[in-house]
């Protein structure tokens, strides 16, 4: 019996599905209603063009949203785009990064990479003392499949990601949790835009 897919993604689908789909009929609708009206004062070659400039970007944003998905499935990370998907095996990593992205909202990634292929996963966004974390499943799949490999690092991580798992269970607050301490390494750094968090620092978050 097939493995059911766990969903890695850090918001869940079906809370952003609504809201892209509204989103594309919106402005699909604003655009046809704006071509309708300029072809009155101008030509409908022009009024046409000028509706699909107004209304088609925001519809390519909501189908690209609709469309990509990651999941893991037997230690198999499956990420599918608009054109095409890839799968990195987690148990066979030969390199495992713990990112932080510093901006208005904060993001702490994971990226995997195999011998054929790489992933980056979302594991926490962090606005000041609020946020979101990946999914329970999600976490405990990742460390499972982490842990399955000989890589040194990739077991680090899957230790980072039981105690978070272990924060979480306790409803331990945002300090006590790895995934938002590793947010506070580069802050408390003052690094800026993407950076890679070192062996060291990633072993300093089970500490």
């Amino acid at each position: 019996m097939p493995t059911e897919p766990v969903s890695l993604d850090l918001v869940a689908r079906e809370l952003i599905a609504p809201r892209l789909v509204k989103t594309a009929l919106v402005s699909a609708a604003v655009g046809v209603l704006l071509a309708v009206l300029l072809s009155f004062v101008v030509s409908a070659t022009a009024a046409i063009i000028t509706g699909l400039i107004v209304g088609v970007p925001l519809v390519l944003v909501s189908i690209v949203g609709l469309r990509v998905r990651i999941t893991l499935t037997d230690n198999v990370i499956h990420v599918r785009r608009v054109l095409g998907s890839r799968h990195v095996d987690a148990s066979k990593a030969v390199s495992v990064e713990l990112l932080v992205r510093v901006s208005r909202v904060n993001r702490v990634l994971l990226r995997i990479s195999d011998e054929n292929s790489s992933a980056t996963i979302g594991l926490a966004m962090y606005i000041d003392d609020a946020g979101r974390e990946l999914n329970a499943r999600g976490q405990r799949g990742l460390a499972d499949a982490l842990a399955a490999g000989d890589l040194v690092p990739a077991a680090a991580m899957a230790s980072v990601l039981v105690q978070q798992l272990r924060a979480e269970a306790r409803d331990a607050v945002l300090g006590e949790r790895p995934l938002y301490r590793a947010m506070r390494v580069a802050l408390d750094a003052g690094r800026s835009g993407q950076t890679t968090l070192t062996d060291a620092e990633v072993a300093s978050l089970v500490d």
